[in-house]
């Protein structure tokens, strides 16, 4: 018997290539943005036949990144078909759960609803792209003379028109009226072109970019979004920053109005140039045009309207306004346009934030989807520029951009998201965390949701764990030593600008002297409470600020011990720290219960294996006192405990994870033993 399914297809591999090469350069369009296809056959395996088929992006990819599974694949002769029984652009809708019936073999990825346009289109290889260029045209109030001036007859306009199967019969249409034609441009969204080889499908494509470019660069007005605005030009780098480390939690409150967000934080040259210029509120006011830009950063941004050396206080104050009358126009704007059969509105706070000299905040449900946000807008300047260069910037009009956002087929495709983990949109920072327990903490967190910041004294080491933990959209790594102020407001600054705030802290970072009394001396015991006390009265001090900021509640864990509870023999200096972090606990859970916030602690014991304290010289001194071999450690205080089991770092970070998620709610000031049992620590 043959080969059912074929190991390798020519035509599959120059597609995955030529979008991996398009999708590398942001000229050519934005992350998850644009879809290309190729046509070819392959042997059906149950007939044996050739059997012709069109490979096109499926639903979500990202062109760049894009592998053969991340393919719809169709039969071109049902794809075709599907023209007999259209009932019209009135119910065109309909056509993509036709497309499931269209469907070779298993199918591959899910179609995406720009499906009709690779598929009806009369060429072996079709391109569809976002290019800022491209847009920049298709957003000209003239883009259709524009068209003609810049590319003659080889591109041809194509009236705005939403994403579905009429616009695919309408592309067909002017392919086969125009075979000199290399692509067209689509008002109000970008580019498709197309070619008889992969090559040349991505040479039009490139050639369209790279002809818009030219013209807008030697034919465009020097100060495209007018003269600079005495006062709202960029602060210095370092004033910039720390201007926007203190608005970074009000701002995210406020985005968090409805549901809580992620943020990003941009002080890209392009933002910070737009808001430098004097047409920029009336540019922000018209919004986005392109479909993947406003779906990702709301209809327009909310715009602060304040020099760049506004106050932080009147700043705040100013934001808090700017907001109510967002959400109060962002209401007004679904109610001019929703009708009986629209989606729910999804929420009436902004994406995108901008305030003059500092930068842009970014907002989504998970940091990838808040970075991007950002991206895109920077993707939305970029137009504008563009199109006010050699024209007058037109996005399409609003009752159009309702139409894509408050979507049936969009809100299908947010309804079939995996429920969120129980950490999502929460940013823990985590101290100590490169090693032991904190690593294991922050890694269960991470896998709950959480974006985490791996705060230790090793910068190599923290780097490496949020590297192994997934990098920058899932973590980060800051050096800090918790004794130090600066360092702890350092790290929550880091936190606040990769993230946009603090939702949870873990008090873990610390130390042991296993000394008797007579041998512990002043300095042993001023840096055990350093540390361990100074330092998780630091952090969580720097933490509650932007957690009262945010107005979200907020979590604070301390990593206590056993040993807070528990006289044991030669440990005075950690054992008193111990305590003073235990009553700390106490102390916060009264005193931040009304912000929400609500203080845990945990009480481990005998966490031998990968353990820092430990393997630093505590694991021996701890067992000469016990007379065991040191190797032997863990498994002598598993024998002493009711249970009789080995405590180990992750079983600690099970009561981190549990503590700080809903099913605790309501519960604060609670010390959580995690040591299988001691009778003598018993909490009474």
């Amino acid at each position: 018997m043959g080969r059912l399914i074929p190991m390798s297809n020519k035509t599959v591999e120059d597609l995955v290539s030529r979008s991996n090469r398009l999708g590398a350069d942001k000229r050519n369009t934005n992350f998850a943005g644009g879809n290309t296809s190729a046509k070819g056959t392959e042997k059906d395996p149950v007939t044996g036949e050739d059997v012709e088929l069109l490979w096109v992006k499926g639903s979500g990819g990202d062109l760049g990144t894009l592998k053969a599974a991340n393919l719809a694949v169709l039969r071109l002769d049902r794809l075709n078909a599907l023209k007999n029984v259209y009932p019209g652009v009135e119910r065109e809708d309909e056509m993509v759960a036709a497309f499931d019936y269209c469907l070779h073999g298993k199918g591959g990825a899910a179609p995406s609803i720009d499906t009709a346009m690779h598929g009806l289109v009369d060429a072996a290889h079709v391109d569809h792209l976002h290019p800022d260029s491209g847009i920049a045209i298709a957003t000209a109030v003239d883009g259709e003379a524009l068209t003609t001036k810049i590319f003659g007859d080889k591109v041809v306009w194509v009236p705005w028109r939403r994403p579905g199967f009429q616009l695919g019969l309408d592309i067909a249409a002017i392919k086969d009226a125009n075979p000199q034609a290399v692509g067209t441009i689509l008002g109000g969204h970008g580019i498709t072109a197309w070619g008889a080889t992969s090559e040349e499908a991505e040479a039009n494509s490139l050639w369209i970019i790279d002809q818009a470019e030219q013209y807008i660069a030697e034919n465009g007005a020097a100060e495209p979004f007018g003269p600079k605005l005495p006062g709202y030009g960029a602060l210095p780098e370092a004033e910039r920053r720390a201007k926007a480390a203190a608005l970074a939690p009000v701002i995210r409150g406020l985005a968090s109005t409805d549901k809580p967000q992620l943020g990003h934080f941009s002080d890209d040259a392009v933002v910070l140039d737009f808001l430098e210029a004097a047409e920029h509120p009336r540019l922000g006011a018209l919004g986005t045009s392109c479909p993947d830009h406003f779906l990702r950063t709301k209809v327009k941004p909310l715009i602060l309207d304040l020099p760049a050396d506004a106050s932080v206080e009147d700043s705040i104050a100013r934001l808090h306004e700017l907001h109510a009358g967002y959400r109060e126009d962002y209401q007004a704007y679904y109610s001019r346009h929703a009708d009986a059969d629209s989606p729910a509105l999804r929420g009436a706070d902004p994406a995108i934030v901008l305030v003059p000299g500092v930068g842009m905040f970014s907002f989504g449900a998970n940091k990838q989807t808040a970075r991007v946000a950002g991206e895109f807008y920077i993707n939305a300047i970029n137009v504008m520029r563009g199109a006010e260069a050699i024209s007058t910037y037109a996005p399409i009009e609003e009752s159009e951009k309702f139409r894509i956002e408050y979507w049936a087929l969009e809100e299908a495709k947010l309804a079939r998201l995996p429920k969120p983990k129980s950490h999502a949109t929460r940013i823990a920072l985590v101290t100590g965390a490169a090693s032991g327990i904190g690593k294991a903490i922050a890694t269960r967190l991470a896998a709950e949701g959480a974006c985490v910041v791996i705060a230790d004294l090793n910068l190599e080491n923290a780097e490496k764990v949020a590297e192994e933990l997934g990098g920058p959209d899932v973590a980060i790594g800051v050096q800090a030593d918790v004794t130090d102020e600066a360092q702890v407001a350092a790290a929550i600054d880091a936190a606040v600008l990769a993230f946009g705030g603090v939702d949870l802290v873990v008090n873990n970072a610390g130390l042991s002297i296993s000394k008797p009394l007579l041998e512990t001396t002043e300095k042993d015991w001023d840096l055990q409470h350093n540390v361990m006390a100074k330092g998780s009265f630091l952090v969580a001090k720097a933490a509650a600020k932007v957690m009262i900021a945010q107005g979200l509640g907020g979590d604070i864990i301390y990593i206590s011990s056993k040993n807070s509870v528990f006289a044991g023999p030669n440990n005075i200096a950690y054992s008193a720290t111990k305590a003073d972090q235990a009553h700390q606990v106490r102390l916060l859970a009264a005193e931040l219960g009304e912000h929400g916030i609500r203080v845990n602690g945990i009480n481990p014991d005998g966490v031998v294996r990968g353990s820092g304290i430990f393997a630093g010289g505590w694991g021996a001194k701890r067992a000469a006192v016990y007379g065991v071999d040191e190797e032997k450690l863990g498994e002598y205080y598993a024998q002493r405990t009711l249970l009789k089991r080995e405590v180990l770092p992750e079983h600690v970070a099970n009561a981190a994870a549990v503590l700080t998620s809903n099913e605790l709610s309501h519960t604060t000031g609670l010390h959580i033993p995690v040591d299988a049992g001691v009778a003598a620590a018993f909490l009474r």
